[in-house]
Parts: C-alpha cells; sequence; structure tokens
C-alpha cells in the first residue's frame, strides 16, 4: 500500500488492538503476520514500506494516552530474538524496525529500563555486524540512547568503529549520530577528509548544526574552512559555504563579517581570511555598504584657523577587509571592460556601464590622493609592529592608485627610498645581543612585505631600467658601510635584504650595467664578503642572493660556485640547508655539467661517474678538493645521519627535504639534464624511496607529502621513468634489508622493524611498476586482464619496463644468493623477494618471458621451502605460467634466456632448471636417507559400479609414478609416504564398499514407501539452517 493509507490503516489497527484484551492473541497474531518480512531476500521499497508502516504502528501504541507500553515491550522482545538470527534478512528487518521505533518513539513513552538495556546490548553486537545495512541500523538505533548515556560507552563504539570501517554510508552514519561533545569533535572534523563525499558532507552538516562557532578553537575554525572552501567536491563545498554563511556569519556573527574574521586570526591564517572574503563576494553576502569608505579613517580637526588631519588606525581583519574588497571591485571592472570590448550594441553599453561603476565605486572607496595613502601607511608603521599586518595589507593598495602625475610619483618615490632603507626590526635579550625579527632574509623580515613593496616600487618606477636604477643606487648606499668593514650583521642582512629584492624582480644582470652598483662589484665586494661572516643569518641572507645572482649569470662563475659548495660543506645546518637549496637550483637551470666546468671538476674515474655516484664523505672533504662534481656532493648529504632540524613548522629548511624535493625535480625532468647518465637515475630512485620509508622521514610532512605526490606520476609518465623503477628495485632491496651487503643489523626489533620497513619499500615498488602509461594505447591495454593479452610479441620486447622482466630480476636475484642462503638474514632475504615476486602478472604474449620464469621458479621454491604458505603460492605461479605457456613441452634456449638476462642488465651464467618444471610439495623433515620401496598399485575384482574408479586411481598413480621426483631425500620420503598412502586408500575402499553397498540395497527396501523430489544425501539436512 502506499504512504497516503497509513494513517488510515493505522487507526484501524490501533482499534483493533484496543478492543482485544490485554493477554490476547493480537500480538502473536502481528508477528506472525509479520514473519514473511524477514523472509524476503532483496530489499525493495513495499518491504520498506511495510518495515516503516510496523515501526510507526508499535511506536504510535506506546504513547501514555495509547496505554499499548505492553504490546510495544512484546514486540521489541519478538525483534530482539530475531536480530541473533543466522538468517541475514532476518537481522536487517529486525535492526531496521527497531531503529524506526526508537527514531519515532514520543517522549511520554513508558518501556521498562530492562528491554531499553536489552536493545542496547544486542545493537551494540549488531554494530559488529559483517553486513554493512544491518551496520548502519544498529548505528541509528543507538544514537538516541548516546546523548542521554552518562558512562560513554556507546560513543566509545562509535568512535572506535568510526576508525576502521570501511564502507562509507556506515561511517557517514555514525557521523551523523555522534552527539556535540568534546570527546566527539576532533573525529567529526578528521571526517572532513575522507575519502567518501557523503561523509565529508555530513561532516560539515554536524559541524553547522550541532557545534557553536565559539565552540570551535582558532585553529579548528581555519582547518575547516581551509578543507571545505578548497575541497574538489562542489557539493561539499555548498555546505562549508552554507555552514559559513548561515550559521557563522549571519547566525554567530549577526552579519557582520569583520566580527567573523575577528574569530579567524587573520594575522596567522591570512590565506584562509582571503578566501573567507572571496567566496562571500563572490556569492554577494558582503557588499560594500552606503558611507563606507577608508577616507573615514582620516579626522580632520580645526584648532586656531589650522585644520590638521589625524588618521585612526585600522584593525588586522578591518586591513584585510578593505585589501581584498577593493581588489575584487578592480577584478569585476576589469571583467566587465573586457566584456564591453568584446561585444557590441546594447549588450556593450550595459557591461561598460557596469565596469564604469565598479570603477566609481573603487575611487570613492581608495583615498583621495597619493599623500593620503603615503600619510595612512606611514601611521600604522610608527604604531609599531602590532600593526605591521595592516601597514602590509594597506601598501598592497598602492597598485590601484594611479601614478601617471608626476607629483604622485614623486610622493610615492620618496616613500619608497624611505621604506627602502628602513632598518630591520629587531629585539635585544638578556645578555644585550640584538635578534632580528622575522625569516632573516627578506626585506622586512617578511617575504609578503619585501613582495608588497617591490609591486609599489615597479608601479611607481615603471619605465625601463627605472626600477633597477632607483634599487641599486638603495643598495649602493647600504653596501659602504659593509665594503669598509664598519657594518654589524644587522646591517649586512639589511643590505643582503634589498640585494636580494634587486636580484629577484631583475631579469638580466644586463640592466645592472651602468646603475650606482656594477654586478661584478656586488659579487666580489658584497655577496661574496658577506658568506664568509660568522654570523649564520648573514651566511644565509647571502646564499640565498648568490642562488639569484648565479640564475642570472649565462654561465655560473667560479668563485659563486666555490663558495656554494664550500657554505655546503663546512657549513652550520641552517647555513648548509640554503647551500643546498641554492645548488639545486643552479643544478636545475644550468645543469650540472656547467657547474662542474666552472671550478674545473675532472673526475677521477670517468666510467665510474656513468653508474653511480662518487663515495664522498662530506665530513672529510678538503675545501680544495674539486675532483668531485655538484651532484656526488649533494647525493652524499642524504647519507650524513647528523642534520638537525626541528619537529616543530613546516621544515622547510631541512637538508633532506630540500635534497628529497630536488634529485625528485632532476628525475622529472631527466630529458633537460643530457649530462646526467640514465645509469644513476636509478641510483637516485631506490635513495628516494628509501629516504620516503626512513622512520626519520615521518616527522617531515613537507618531504612525505611531496614524494608521494612525485611516486604517484613519475612511472606513468614514460616508459623511460618505468624501466628505472624496475632498475632500481633489486638495489633498493639490498640497501635496505638488515644484515646482508654490509647493512648494519641490531636487536630483534630493529631488524624486525628495518625487515618491514623493506618489504613496504618493495610492495610499493611493485605497484608503480603496475600503474598504467598516461598513453592511450597503454591505458587500453592496461584494462584488459594478462592473460587476455595474446597478441603476438614484436621484434623486440622491453621487458625492463614491465612486471616480467621485474619477476626475472627477483627470480636472478634470489639464484645469485642462493649459495650464501645459510645465513639468517640471506635466508630472510630471499623468502621476501618470493613473496614479492608471486604478486607480479605475466601477459601471455610474452612467451619467452614465461618459459624463462619457468626455468627460474625451482629455484625461487627451493629457497622458500621452510613456508609452506609460500610454497602454495609458488605453486600456483607454477600452474599460472603452465597454462600460459602455448607450448610448455619446449624448452627455452639458453642463449635466448641469456639475451634477456642481458636486456635487463643482470649478470650471465643464470641456468634455467628446465628438467623439473613442476613445484614440489612442502617437504616433511628427513626421516631416513633410503630409497622409497616399490610402489604397487592395489588390485581387486571389477565391479560394475567401481570400474570407471579404479581406472582413474590407476591413470591417477600411473602419472604419479612416471613424474620426476627432486634428488633431495626429504622430499623422496614425503613422496613416497604419499604414494603408499594413496594405495592403502584404494584398497580399503574395495574392500569396504561392498558392504556398503548390501547395507544400502536393505535400508532402501523398508523405505521403498516414502519419495521425494530432493537429493537423498541432503535429507539429514535441516531447512532453515541450510536456508541462514
Amino acid at each position: 500500500a502506499s504512504l497516503a493509507v497509513h494513517p488510515r490503516k493505522l487507526r484501524e489497527l490501533s482499534a483493533l488492538r484496543a478492543s482485544s484484551s490485554p493477554g490476547g492473541r493480537f500480538l502473536p497474531a502481528f508477528c506472525d503476520a509479520l514473519t514473511p518480512l524477514f523472509e524476503v531476500l532483496r530489499r525493495s521499497p513495499a518491504s520498506d514500506r511495510v518495515a516503516r508502516f510496523a515501526a510507526a504502528f508499535a511506536s504510535s501504541s506506546a504513547s501514555a494516552a495509547a496505554d499499548g507500553t505492553g504490546f510495544l515491550e512484546g514486540f521489541l522482545r519478538f525483534l530482539l530474538v530475531a536480530s541473533a538470527a543466522a538468517h541475514r534478512p532476518a537481522r536487517f528487518r529486525s535492526c531496521q524496525i527497531i531503529s524506526e521505533i526508537i527514531m519515532q518513539l514520543p517522549d511520554d513513552a513508558e518501556v521498562s529500563d530492562e528491554i531499553w538495556d536489552e536493545v542496547i546490548d544486542a545493537m551494540k553486537i549488531r554494530v559488529q555486524d559483517k553486513i554493512p545495512a544491518i551496520r548502519v541500523f544498529s548505528v541509528r538505533a543507538l544514537s538516541r540512547f548516546a546523548i542521554d548515556e552518562e558512562d560513554g560507552g556507546i560513543i566509545d563504539i562509535f568512535l572506535e568503529t568510526l576508525e576502521k570501517e570501511q564502507n562509507a554510508e556506515v561511517r557517514k552514519t555514525i557521523i551523523l549520530s555522534l552527539p556535540p561533545s568534546s570527546a566527539t569533535l576532533e573525529s567529526i572534523i578528521e571526517s572532513t577528509i575522507d575519502t567518501s563525499e557523503s561523509v565529508r558532507r555530513a561532516a560539515y552538516s554536524v559541524l553547522s548544526t550541532k557545534f557553536p562557532l565559539q565552540s570551535l578553537s582558532i585553529k579548528q575554525r581555519t582547518t575547516l574552512l581551509h578543507r571545505g572552501l578548497s575541497d574538489r567536491s562542489t557539493s561539499v563545498k555548498n555546505e562549508c559555504l552554507r555552514m559559513l554563511k548561515e550559521e557563522w556569519l549571519v547566525k554567530h556573527c549577526g552579519g557582520d563579517v569583520i566580527t567573523l574574521l575577528r574569530f579567524l586570526d587573520v594575522e596567522t591564517y591570512e590565506l584562509v581570511g582571503e578566501s573567507v572574503m572571496g567566496v562571500l563576494l563572490k556569492d554577494g553576502s558582503v557588499r560594500v555598504q552606503d558611507g563606507q569608505t577608508i577616507r573615514q579613517y582620516f579626522t580632520a580637526n580645526t584648532e586656531d584657523a589650522e585644520q590638521v588631519s589625524s588618521i585612526k588606525l585600522m584593525e588586522a581583519e578591518v586591513a584585510l577587509y578593505w585589501k581584498v574588497m577593493c581588489m575584487h571591485l578592480q577584478a569585476e571592472a576589469q571583467v566587465k571592460g573586457s566584456e564591453a570590448a568584446t561585444t557590441t550594441g546594447t549588450e556593450a553599453a550595459v557591461y561598460a556601464s557596469e565596469a564604469s561603476d565598479k570603477n566609481d565605486l573603487l575611487d570613492g572607496v581608495l583615498p583621495s590622493t597619493v599623500a593620503e595613502f603615503v600619510d595612512l601607511v606611514k601611521a600604522h608603521l610608527s604604531a609599531g609592529p602590532n600593526y605591521h599586518f595592516a601597514s602590509r595589507q594597506l601598501l598592497l593598495l598602492g597598485g590601484m592608485l594611479d601614478f601617471s602625475d608626476s607629483m604622485n610619483r614623486k610622493v610615492a618615490s620618496s616613500f619608497l627610498y624611505e621604506l627602502l632603507n628602513r632598518p630591520l626590526e629587531h629585539e635585544v635579550d638578556e645578555d644585550g645581543n640584538q635578534i632580528a625579527i622575522g625569516d632573516g632574509v627578506s626585506l622586512g623580515g617578511d617575504l609578503q612585505w619585501a613582495k608588497a613593496v617591490s609591486e609599489l616600487a615597479k608601479k611607481v618606477h615603471a619605465s625601463i631600467g627605472e626600477f633597477e636604477m632607483v634599487i641599486a643606487t638603495v643598495v649602493e648606499e647600504l653596501a659602504r658601510p659593509c665594503r669598509e668593514r664598519t657594518a654589524d650583521f644587522m646591517q649586512w642582512m639589511h643590505c643582503l635584504a634589498v640585494t636580494g629584492l634587486l636580484l629577484e624582480n631583475t631579469s638580466t644582470l644586463r640592466s645592472l650595467e651602468g646603475t650606482a652598483i656594477r654586478p661584478s662589484e656586488v659579487l666580489q665586494s658584497l655577496l661574496l664578503p658577506a658568506a664568509k661572516q660568522k654570523h649564520v643569518d648573514v651566511q644565509r641572507a647571502a646564499l640565498r642572493c648568490l642562488c639569484l645572482f648565479g640564475l642570472l649569470e649565462n654561465k655560473p662563475s667560479t668563485e659563486l660556485v666555490k663558495q656554494l659548495r664550500l657554505s655546503f660543506i663546512n657549513g652550520p645546518d641552517l647555513v648548509s640547508a640554503m647551500a643546498s637549496k641554492a645548488l639545486i637550483d643552479l643544478v636545475s637551470w644550468h645543469g650540472p655539467q656547467e657547474l662542474d666546468q666552472a671550478i674545473g671538476t675532472e673526475p677521477s674515474d670517468a666510467n665510474y661517474e656513468k653508474t653511480q655516484f662518487a663515495p664522498v664523505d662530506i665530513s672529510d672533504l678538503n675545501d680544495d678538493d674539486l675532483n668531485v662534481g655538484v651532484l656526488s656532493i649533494l647525493f652524499s648529504g642524504f647519507h650524513k645521519d647528523d642534520w638537525e632540524f626541528s619537529p616543530e613548522g613546516d621544515n622547510h629548511d631541512n637538508v633532506p627535504t630540500i635534497l628529497g624535493e630536488g634529485f625528485a625535480k632532476i628525475l622529472l625532468l631527466s630529458e633537460n639534464y643530457p649530462s646526467i647518465s640514465a645509469d644513476l637515475h636509478p641510483v637516485i630512485l631506490a635513495q628516494l624511496v628509501r629516504l620516503y620509508f626512513l622512520e626519520e622521514s615521518k616527522e617531515l610532512g613537507r618531504l612525505k607529502q611531496c614524494l608521494s605526490v612525485f611516486f604517484l606520476h613519475y612511472p606513468s609518465l614514460s616508459e623511460k621513468h618505468k624501466r628505472c623503477v624496475s632498475s632500481a628495485f633489486v638495489p633498493l632491496m639490498r640497501a635496505m634489508w638488515p644484515g646482508i651487503h654490509g647493512n648494519a643489523g641490531g636487536s630483534g626489533p630493529v631488524v624486525s622493524k628495518k625487515r618491514k620497513q623493506a618489504v613496504q619499500a618493495a610492495r610499493f615498488m611493485v605497484q608503480m611498476v603496475q600503474s598504467p602509461l598516461f598513453s592511450t594505447e597503454t591505458a587500453e591495454q592496461a584494462c584488459m586482464s594478462p592473460e587476455s593479452l595474446s597478441s603476438s610479441p614484436g621484434p623486440f620486447v622491453n621487458y625492463d619496463i614491465s612486471e616480467e622482466g621485474l619477476a626475472i630480476r627477483i627470480a636472478v636475484e634470489v639464484v645469485g644468493n642462493s649459495q650464501d642462503k645459510k645465513s639468517a638474514p640471506m635466508k630472510a632475504y630471499a623468502l621476501a623477494l618470493c613473496k614479492v615476486a608471486v604478486l607480479l602478472r605475466f601477459r601471455q604474449s610474452e612467451q619467452k618471458a614465461i618459459k624463462c620464469m619457468r626455468g627460474l621458479v625451482n629455484t625461487l621454491a627451493a629457497s622458500a621451502a621452510s613456508d609452506k604458505d609460500l610454497m602454495k603460492e609458488l605453486a600456483q605461479m607454477a600452474s599460472r605460467l603452465k597454462s600460459l605457456d602455448e607450448s610448455p613441452e619446449e624448452e627455452l634456449p639458453q642463449d635466448q634466456a641469456d639475451a634477456i638476462f642481458e636486456q635487463l642488465g643482470l649478470a650471465g651464467g643464470v641456468k634455467l632448471d628446465a628438467a623439473n618444471t613442476v613445484v614440489p610439495p612442502t617437504p616433511a623433515p628427513p626421516r631416513s636417507v633410503r630409497a622409497p620401496p616399490a610402489r604397487r598399485r592395489a588390485r581387486r575384482a571389477a565391479s560394475s559400479s567401481d570400474d570407471s574408479e579404479a581406472e582413474a586411481e590407476g591413470e591417477s598413480l600411473d602419472v604419479t609414478s612416471v613424474s620426476q621426483v627432486p634428488a633431495t631425500p626429504s622430499v623422496a620420503t614425503a613422496r613416497a609416504q604419499r604414494a603408499s598412502k594413496t594405495a592403502a586408500l584404494s584398497k580399503f575402499k574395495s574392500s569396504v564398499k561392498p558392504s556398503l553397498e548390501a547395507a544400502s540395497d536393505s535400508e532402501q527396501d523398508e523405505m521403498s514407501g516414502l519419495t521425494t523430489d530432493e537429493d537423498p544425501s541432503d535429507d539429514s539436512d535441516d531447512p532453515d539452517e541450510e536456508e541462514s
């Protein structure tokens, strides 16, 4: 029946229940009528309507007016019995009806605590059910009890289930069922980065309705907005915007966007504040109100017939508001103007009118003159460091002003001169030492402030060469005390900050010719001496300027490269980090060969450099040792274990992160660096994978994120990259496995941990090899199963980019180490390799690789004889290879196998085991070395029913007897024992079967009167149990 008739039927059924006696048969009859619903295997709209109708009737009968508590309790007991049934539909329907009853139950219902305790206990069990739909309704049933619970047991179950739940619908239901509390807040916030779109949307819905804005910390608010407004799903963005606009802005802030920004701490989370303002402006929730303008912060006072202008200081939120608002108005005016220029007629006139209105509104908001703008910024600068953020926001407004008038340019130029000569802010510690405030390398100690100053300077001095001339004049003035060696470290840092501003915004060194200070003077008299100063911050600023200077050179100068090498080798950790960043940038721009040629590097062994990096210990490297290449020096930084870094913050300035990012870029852009040998790419990749899985790298969040994105895309970009991944597998395993090839071992827990990391890295490499290429042809092949690719191979097959090649590499590695498998580390190493080899797939088109692997699989089995599960997997692998082999009886010639090994870059001398193509079973412990007794097949008189069985058994025994047996005594003994058991079992069957047949004949005569259409073998089974 449809939902429209449900109210009428509920009234009729309630009247029928009321007319029956309290101890009557209404409840049994109702349960009997509902029983067929519990046997429906598939869920349908009709069955759901019946379940909701039953729940609505039970919940309505429990009200105080209906006086149906007894019926409800009896019906709940009936449902609890069904919830524990083995039949899946019965459990599902019972949990569904229970949850509907609880959700619709009126507040005045009186149900005994004993019944509710039974319901809660039963639903707690069903939360762990293997069927996701049952778990969903169990969570819904418990959600109403979680609010009023005192001990928090249900909430703990919800949180524990949420962490390990794999079904998205169950996770969504748990999120919607969690009550608002400090214990559930973190879990709900973490769900905003769930893989499921519906879960993320539900999390934002719960946060907006159950958690007020004031109950969240500033970090939590900004995290939620950053994730939600940048989410890839439109529905999640809309839900986050609804939370921001309807709940936070309107309900908690009264529609005042400035109050909302105060809740976000825009000084710390500036980008979040800008994104919030951007989405609200785009949505139309924030507009410029009448009378609102920046000019209202100028107040005029008339005293003694003289007008004095005073400026009211802006808060950080107000300054950010006006900056984003003005930029939004300017962008809209430009868009409307472009649309007016590309259209004609009335439409163009409308767009032009809208653009004019936006420009007029912008002009009315900004300061009326450049002088007022300068006074406004100066007032905030002189107010102290607390208004530094507001000063930077207001300084960015200068790019929207008009500097076409010479007087305006003169005023702005004088202001810029003051900004460039403004000394760095500092503090004085207890000992009287000055400590610079900020990053120590940028103008004003803030990179964003330096960008704001440079943007304003390029706007004011827009003529060709004017910007360089003005800034170079300031640099020359600041460099005088540095040249005379009378400057302190604060003056050095200030001069280097302005120099970095000049070099960063200059396209070529030629533009500095003819200015107050020539490029050669900048390098020789300023940058190189600064890099040799004792103060660490001065060295860092100097190395940054050296990097910018080197990027502007056509070829890097000798002194510059030598100084960067020296600072990386001998400098403190912060200095080495800046030097490594500079060297990586110069290598990426000029190439490593240009840097080596600049200092006359001549490798001692050129062939050695082509296959691997020169072993360098930077701790013992001399300053005048120029025979080591730049890349070798940088690569040696991975092997230095005493790098120091703080686990707090972003960890951008530490050597491992910088080197990891740099070498990842080199691999991605390897085509741009032909001087780097292709044989070095696997070495670099293996080091990056090893760095990714090191225990110490867990604290380096930026490095982990960078490498994860790199590994996701690198193998799919080209065949060269996939070849590099395959070639790096074995060297990586040799380098990571403890106790082999000179690797350190350690205690049992340490060795176990290192082995787990190596296994994780190996499986990760297999996934990289299995990832399809981005090309269309390869993607189509990747969608097909390996067995279905039966096309004939071409004249040349790249085994080194396929899974077949990696499997052969692993097998050859196991064969090569078979002589040393007595040691425990080598045994574990071989087992780990075998477990990886069985994960690889073979295509039917690669017949040579299949035959080659069939010849190597026995060696893998011999190395894995102690692991029964692995032996089964190897046996399955051997059977798969045999089924894929189009001619399993033919063997692969040794010369063709050697050709495959040569293509993969493997050492020769590996012989295929073609004599035995069957993986031997798991051997039993050796008991005797005597030869097994001769096999005899049991013979008996043939009967009508046993001829085929006897023939089949005889054939199976014949096949077993002619199969070749390995020469190991343990395997031979096991095979002999198995054959003896088979013969004895056959003889036992032949002797017992006639008596069993006679007994069955007599039983059949006695039960001839009972007939059935079912199989007699199933007569003893209970149908209910079978259905369950």
